[in-house]
């Protein structure tokens, strides 16, 4: 953070904003926020309670989903996992299908 301290705003900003190729509203002045240490931080004791700790409202999933273990084999694990990210989210797709054509679930959650 010492660093911060001999930053020269009009240099760093004019780098910038020739790597943007257009002058960028606001940058000089984010930049002095973040030279003078007061840039996002949080400043009363009001501030710091409102905030709290954890995740922030309104960030969880009106359905929440439940972590159990499955026994799969090697090689049907393999090719999810190499199908990419998401392969879980993908995985619980698929074992929903059946289940809202036979009318067993809602067709969308």
């Amino acid at each position: 953070m010492n660093s911060l301290k001999t930053l020269n705003v009009e240099k760093i900003a004019a780098a910038i904003e020739a790597d943007a190729g257009q002058t960028l509203p606001g940058l000089r002045a984010s930049l002095a926020e973040a030279k003078a240490g007061s840039f996002a931080q949080i400043h009363t004791p009001e501030e710091i309670v409102s905030r709290g700790r954890g995740r922030p409202a309104g960030s969880k999933q009106a359905i929440t989903k439940e972590a159990v273990k499955i026994r799969l084999d090697a090689d049907v694990l393999a090719a999810l996992r190499a199908s990419g990210d998401g392969w879980q989210t993908r995985i619980n797709d698929t074992l929903r299908a059946p289940l809202a054509l036979s009318g067993k679930l809602p067709r969308d959650p």
